[in-house]
């Protein structure tokens, strides 16, 4: 509510088009006005349309109910512009009112406000919230936007004018419009600075506010033709007093005094003057402080820009460069800023100097805006040569830390790599070691040696980087020296135990060779028969899923064809046991000592039996499993059969149902009642098909228990027959319905039987693609036929046999339409000319003659509907029947 305000007189200030009540809160909608606030608008915008409306010598009691038919909401739009509205209607009907409103809304749209959220209908309906909203809109637009003091308007405008009119009076300090007005001093400053004899201020005190108050009041409504729109005691009451019911007051108060501003005018054009001149002085003054300041800062700046002493360590480097993005970001920014606004100081002070005829300003010496140019040149300059000398020395320093770090680095990999090297090539772990132990070592050593010859170019690395940082003059060359050298000797002796670790290995691989050849056999005949029959296990043990017998059969041929190869597999098995069995007989002949296993497999003999045994008892429980599914999808198969029966039996059966019916339903064969009983007859055969319905749902239950989810046997589903058999009824059902509705009609309207034949054969003429309805195209078509025209002619038809707009006209819509075009109907010019012979010729008829021409019944009907005659030869109590003729027809409200 407020916010809208705000924005509003703002709007008015800057002379533009104020966008009244822009959106749904403007108006405060879903907020509660203070009670307290909503009874002051309410007096006071009361009081204030009444001062005008008197004029035309009427007035408003209720601002809420007085206004919801329009006409006093015109006049008084009328009176406060001096400008002509339009005929207002004076029916007494909601939607003369609603024209009323909507004229005056209009009105006030015309005049560049532009309404939202406020409505005729809202009026209309005496909502206070948005009549009050709607009265404000209407004050500020005529009464207050108009105002203009010094540059300011509107609101801005009217407390400036507040504020110099009361400025000299004590206890009087206005800021605003609702607690500077509350102790009741200052309406009575404003009466007294335009009519001091009408009050005596002196005797006024700030704390009686209720006398203040209502000896303004008083004398604003006896003496300046002001009413009275506010009670004092309202106002003293109220924490804060409601804003808008006292710039309402207060414009008032304004235009009274409007007079008196020219010697007001006079004071200010002389204030205006000595004003410029003084902003130019202290413009002056803020140029030369401003000069002095800047260039005593860049006198500053420039040396600590022009220090070039190098540091030692990056961190110090890096603090400098810190230091200079500090004053980049901080210290600069601001002078940059204060530059800036020197100038646009001095262009406006000479700006202002020029436009007021006032002789152009001339700076100090040394203080113009060239020479702050100059030296703001000079410490960019100073600038960019310390940026470029502090990334040269930070680059440089990089470079040496870089290299410090990448020493550091790579001796410290090359320093992890070697720990427990060594040891590891001093031991003596082949001693004990099998043939594949140690080949394994000696794998493992070759991978070592080529290890240790990639890591000849990081010793050389770090080398070369030691030498370099020594030619820089590194701060800290000699402990870097010292662990290059430490580093360089430790490899040295790695070499020479790598050499002497080699030979000891492949001194012990020859020995264990023989003995290897033998476990290598045995590992590689052992893995594929270990996994095949691991796999075989699998395979007996994997659950299956089947849906048909073509499937189980295929399973079971399967494991026939694998049963085939055990024979074969079990030679195999004896074979590898052999290889074991010879392993150890050359091993107790040449007294060899075997630790471990085979060091090629973690298959033991052992292991091989015990798979064998568990193969061979897995598979005749796989046969036993494989028979039960095999019965199992016999059954299903069965069912399948069964259900496929009835279903191909059913389903055509449906269909040939619907095509008859829908045959019977358009062939018109006999009289409608032969038709119906046709139907009827047919209806009692359908039904007695159930049963066989109810039989196949039975078998499809025991499909579905046996979960069986595909039948190739037929293409009908369960769900497809019951949408089929549901189709069927609800058509036939709906067929009767049409007969029935049709006989209704041709009873009604008299349609012989002849005609109706005569209707079902055009219709099902038109009717191309056998629907049994006539989409739009089709009827329009039909209506060409029939000697209609114009796509208007159609549109409106089409509303009659269509109302709900769906596309297709039904054979009954059809019906009615073919029986009204043929049949002889009132209409409302007729119904008029009947009224006109009850009322003797005259335009209008009156209670009396209602009640003597018609029953008693009809006659109050008619009374309590027409709505007062408005024509300049009506009599009192003259009724419009004319219009009450027309709503009968649909053709206007009633």
């Amino acid at each position: 509510y407020l916010c809208m305000e705000s924005r509003l007189l703002y709007q008015l200030s800057q002379n533009r088009t104020p966008i009244y009540m822009e959106q749904e809160n403007d108006w405060d909608r879903d907020l509660l006005l203070d009670p307290a606030w909503e009874k002051q608008q309410r007096k006071t915008f009361t009081a204030w349309c009444n001062s005008h409306l008197r004029k035309a010598g009427t007035q408003i009691d209720s601002i809420e109910e007085d206004f919801r038919d329009g006409l006093k909401l015109m006049l008084l739009l009328e009176v406060i512009s001096g400008e002509r509205l339009p005929k207002p209607e004076r029916g007494k009907m909601r939607v003369h009112k609603i024209n009323n409103v909507n004229k005056a809304l209009d009105f006030i749209a015309s005049k560049g406000v532009k309404l939202v959220s406020i409505g005729a209908e809202e009026i209309v309906d005496g909502n206070a919230k948005m009549t009050l909203g709607m009265i404000w809109t209407i004050i500020l637009r005529f009464a207050i936007q108009d105002i203009s003091v010094d540059e300011t308007s509107a609101k801005e405008g009217l407390l400036l004018w507040c504020q110099r009119k009361t400025a000299p009076y004590k206890n009087v300090n206005v800021q605003n419009f609702h607690i500077s007005w509350k102790d009741g001093l200052a309406f009575n400053a404003l009466i007294h600075r335009h009519r001091p004899e009408l009050i005596d201020y002196d005797k006024l005190r700030k704390d009686d506010p209720l006398t203040n108050l209502n000896n303004a009041f008083e004398v604003a409504e006896k003496y300046l033709d002001i009413p009275k729109m506010m009670d004092a005691e309202d106002i003293v009451g109220t924490l804060r007093p409601d804003e808008k019911a006292i710039m309402t007051y207060v414009s008032c108060f304004y235009h009274a005094f409007s007079g008196a501003q020219k010697a007001e005018t006079a004071a200010n054009r002389i204030c205006k003057v000595l004003a410029v001149n003084q902003e130019n002085e202290h413009l002056m003054e803020d140029y030369e402080k401003l000069a002095s300041d800047l260039l005593e800062w860049i006198r500053r700046t420039i040396p600590w820009l022009e220090n070039r002493a190098p540091e030692k360590t990056m961190a110090e480097m890096q603090q400098k460069l810190e230091d200079f993005r500090d004053y980049r970001r901080v210290h600069k920014p601001p002078k940059v800023q204060e530059k800036c606004q020197l100038e646009i100081n001095f262009n406006t002070l000479q700006t202002k100097l020029r436009l007021s005829n006032r002789p152009a300003f001339m700076p100090s010496e040394g203080r113009m805006v060239s020479d702050i140019n100059g030296s703001w040149h000079a410490l960019e300059g100073a600038e960019k040569g310390y940026e470029e000398w502090l990334l040269n020395e930070i680059r440089r320093l990089e470079r040496l830390d870089h290299l410090a770090e990448k020493f550091r680095q790579k001796a410290t990999i090359h320093e992890a790599w070697t720990d427990g090297k060594e040891a590891m090539l001093t031991q003596k772990d082949y001693a004990t070691a099998t043939l594949s132990e140690v080949k394994a070592l000696l794998r493992k050593h070759e991978a070592f040696e080529s290890d240790l010859a990639a890591h000849q170019d990081r010793v050389e690395q770090i080398a070369a980087i030691a030498q370099e940082l020594n030619e820089l003059d590194y701060y800290d060359s000699p402990s870097v020296n010292a662990r290059c050298q430490n580093i360089c000797e430790q490899w040295d002796s790695l070499g020479s135990l790598t050499q002497n670790r080699r030979e000891s290995l492949e001194r012990t691989e020859k020995q264990l060779e023989s003995i290897d050849e033998l476990y290598l056999e045995y590992a590689k005949r052992a893995a594929p028969f270990n996994n095949w029959m691991e796999g075989a296990m699998e395979d007996l043990q994997d659950m299956f899923i089947v849906h048909n017998i073509e499937e189980i059969q295929g399973l079971i041929t399967a494991h026939e064809q694998f049963k085939s190869t055990l024979p074969d597999a079990n030679k195999e098995r004896e074979a590898i046991q052999a290889i074991q069995a010879e392993v150890q007989k050359i091993a107790q002949h040449n007294g060899i000592n075997l630790s471990g296993t085979n060091p090629y497999t973690s298959i033991t003999p052992e292991s091989i039996d015990s798979k064998w045994e568990k193969v061979q008892r897995l598979v005749p429980q796989r046969d036993q499993a494989l028979q039960e599914e095999l019965a199992k999808q016999q059954s299903n198969d069965h069912l399948r059969r069964q259900f496929a029966t009835q279903a191909n039996m059913v389903g055509p059966w449906i269909q040939t149902k619907m095509e008859e019916i829908g045959r019977i339903s358009i062939e018109m064969n006999g009289t409608l009642e032969d038709q119906l009983t046709h139907l009827r007859e047919y209806e009692q055969s359908i039904i007695e098909y159930k049963p066989h319905i109810d039989r196949l749902e039975g078998d499809h239950q025991l499909i579905q228990e046996a979960l069986i989810f595909d039948n190739k046997y037929t293409a009908y589903t369960m769900e497809h027959l019951r949408v089929g058999w549901e189709q069927l009824l609800t058509t036939i059902a709906r067929t009767i319905n049409e007969i029935d509705n049709q006989i209704l009609t041709r009873d009604a309207k008299g349609i012989s039987q002849e005609q109706l034949h005569e209707y079902r054969t055009s219709f099902n003429h038109f009717d191309k693609d056998h629907s049994g309805a006539l989409m739009a195209e089709e009827f329009k078509a039909c209506l060409i036929s029939l000697g209609y025209d114009g796509d208007a002619e159609f549109a409106r038809i089409m509303g009659i046999v269509d109302p709900n707009s769906s596309g297709a006209v039904t054979f009954q819509a059809f019906i009615d339409f073919m029986s009204r075009e043929t049949t002889d109907t009132d209409t409302a010019d007729q119904v008029i000319a009947s009224f006109k012979i009850l009322a003797g010729d005259k335009n209008f008829i009156t209670a009396e003659e209602l009640r003597r021409e018609l029953p008693a019944d009809q006659a109050e009907y008619c009374i309590a509907r027409m709505a007062p005659y408005g024509g300049p030869d009506g009599v009192p109590g003259a009724l419009d029947y004319m219009s009450f003729s027309t709503a009968l027809y649909g053709e206007s409200d009633l």
